[in-house]
């Protein structure tokens, strides 16, 4: 297969928007399109040598996964080799044993089945996991798994057979990733079959081109260069994705493998030492860019400046280079690359990942506490915080209930996972008083979705066509507040929230009348590791400041909704310091959300609060 030097240049367009979209870089709102840019180049050159080799019947599965390890495997145990220290001595027993699994699922080639498993509500942020950008790695190596045998096994079809299987595939690939981006959208993002069609788009270009003269389009290539540019800038993280606006970056880069041959204005600017050098060590450059980050937050307080991550940026691309030039290039060296024979080589790559995968068991089976690191008694404390089923679970069983006509008043809960806190508070205490329903915000969009006008116009939330997601949504959501006798709105109640509160606050009293009633943002200001840092004695004596921004967040929801407000600061907080335990049990298992304990907590509380303001028959 002729060498050209415009896709490696291509590469270099792939990664760079990638890493500077992970480092924080605003502006590459939609550089994680590079990832499937990477996609339709690696099945268009696989394909195109499967092609060549089955043309030439000397087709071999077993040289075929050859080259995949010597491709793959060398530069990937490295850069996980390199993690290892660094994640025993900076993560948490939580985070560590999150981090243990994908270290068993990134050997076993599976790790984008794990991070999607992973991505709930409560899991370890994105940006905390070294090796999250190894589900593209897991998702591809997939694909190779497969398609050697489909092509085995339907080339003796003809090539126009292969053709036709090659398009209704990657159809059938393409029609499923834009039904589980509205079903299922975090599964769909990580799932194999749901980005097979990116791959398989690459494989159509390598069909394209089988025994066709080389084709050059000045047009052509470059509206495939601008398709990719746009979707780079133009996209961000509430782009639907992937789905059919993955056909614009997509479609771009087969317009550039078709198209943008020697001679067009994008090859000789893709062509150019720069990029091609970067394109040439993009493979280490991706394997080194997420680490980096990683573990560059889990060292920060707050998330590190342009600058640092600019830095760290750079030192991955020089890692890049040198993870090229001494670990892959003498892998593929030919005609006398290190571990030169085959059984070598599978040998090799099974032992060491055989011993990432024992690594990763003893790092899981230990709660992540290898070696005893931490005092164990904290971890079994902490283990025992959390719980954030219990969160959800009264939120998920009530949703959208309809009220029993039993007499009792009605009682309507709407908010995000900090609602749930209220609501199970209300149920602990006073489930033989009243009927109970909820509807359970999406995270980030707030109660000001019951304000179209106000949420819809408001650039830093959710846009209003994922957070009001269908009319019926919104005619349940009416129906029940008509039929309840008191509402209350609880979420974490961002700045932006608490500005608009006033006038949304307006106009639900007279659409609705005087029954709404606001529980505030929980003051709370702590982190796991604050509890690893203190003895175990010392511990439960533990209290913490208010947090300053949800202080001033509540005076001001205090202020339009007044006897009306529920202040968790007059439950949690006396004199300036915040309780974490009370009688020798959590409180709280993070800064947000209350454990069984403090919901038994703050269901004491509001008996009180609610003789106060008259609300419901309650006799305490």
């Amino acid at each position: 297969m002729q060498y050209r030097r415009e896709i490696d240049g291509l590469r270099a367009i792939a990664v760079l928007p990638v890493i500077l979209f992970h480092a924080g870089f605003g502006i590459f709102s939609g550089g994680y399109i590079g990832v499937d840019v990477f996609f339709v180049i690696s099945g268009h050159l696989i394909t195109s040598i499967l092609i060549a080799e089955l043309n030439k019947e000397t087709f071999s599965i077993v040289h075929f996964y050859e080259r995949r390890a010597r491709r793959i495997l060398p530069a990937l145990f490295v850069v996980m080799l390199a993690c290892l220290p660094f994640a025993y001595m900076w993560m948490l027993p939580s985070q560590m044993e999150e981090f243990a699994q994908s270290v068993v699922a990134v050997s076993l080639f599976l790790s984008n089945w794990l991070f999607w498993s992973q991505s709930g509500y409560f899991e370890t942020a994105t940006e905390l996991k070294p090796l999250l950008h190894t589900w593209s790695l897991a998702v591809e190596e997939q694909y190779y798994l497969l398609f050697p045998i489909l092509m085995m096994a339907i080339w003796r079809l003809g090539l126009r057979f292969v053709g036709v299987i090659f398009v209704a595939l990657a159809s059938s690939s393409l029609l499923l990733s834009e039904w589980g981006w509205r079903n299922e959208p975090d599964i769909n993002f990580f799932f194999t079959f749901s980005r097979f069609w990116e791959l398989l788009v690459g494989s159509i270009c390598a069909y394209l081109t089988v025994g066709q003269p080389t084709k050059s389009s000045n047009v052509l290539s470059s509206i495939g260069l601008a398709a990719i540019v746009f979707a780079i800038f133009a996209f961000d993280g509430e782009t639907p994705f992937p789905s059919v606006y993955a056909l614009i970056p997509v479609v771009g880069t087969a317009l550039i493998i078709l198209y943008a041959r020697q001679g067009t204005w994008v090859a000789k600017l893709l062509s150019m030492r720069a990029f091609v050098g970067i394109g040439l060590i993009s493979y280490s450059a991706y394997l080194w860019h997420q680490p980096l980050f990683a573990f560059g937050r889990l060292r920060s307080d707050a998330e590190p400046g342009h600058l640092l991550m600019g830095l760290l940026a750079v030192v991955a691309l020089l890692l890049a280079w040198a993870t090229w030039r001494f670990v892959e290039q003498p892998f593929r060296r030919n005609p006398r690359p290190l571990l030169a024979t085959r059984w070598r080589l599978f040998a090799t790559g099974g032992a060491f990942g055989a011993a990432f995968v024992a690594v990763g068991l003893v790092g899981f089976l230990s709660g992540g506490n290898i070696l005893n690191r931490y005092d164990q008694r904290i971890v079994d404390l902490i283990a025992e915080m959390h719980d954030g089923n219990y969160t959800w679970q009264n939120k998920k069983d009530l949703r959208f209930r309809q009220f029993d006509d039993n007499g009792k008043e009605n009682i309507l809960v709407i908010g995000d996972s900090n609602s749930g806190d209220l609501l199970n508070a209300l149920v602990f205490g006073f489930n033989e008083e009243f009927n109970f329903s909820s509807v359970t915000v999406k995270v980030g969009c707030g109660n000001l979705y019951l304000d179209r006008d106000v949420f819809a116009h408001h650039e830093t939330v959710r846009p209003a066509t994922e957070c009001l997601s269908s009319d019926r949504f919104d005619a349940d959501t009416i129906a029940l507040i008509e039929s309840a006798d008191y509402v209350f709105l609880a979420s974490s109640w961002r700045a932006f929230e608490a500005e608009y509160f006033s006038e949304s606050w307006d106009r639900l009293q007279q659409d609705f009348g005087e029954k709404f009633y606001v529980f505030g943002a929980k003051n709370i200001s702590f982190s796991e590791r604050q509890l690893y840092d203190e003895g175990f004695d010392d511990l439960f004596d533990l209290s913490v400041p208010p947090h300053g921004e949800k202080n001033d967040i509540n005076q001001l929801l205090k202020e339009v909704a007044g006897q009306r407000f529920i202040d968790p600061s007059d439950i949690f907080c006396l004199d300036g310091a915040c309780r974490i335990f009370a009688d020798g049990n959590a409180l709280f298992y993070d800064g947000s959300h209350v454990t069984r304990t403090g919901v038994a907590h703050l269901a004491n509380w509001l008996q009180a609060w609610m003789l106060g303001v008259g609300l419901g028959d309650r006799k305490v």
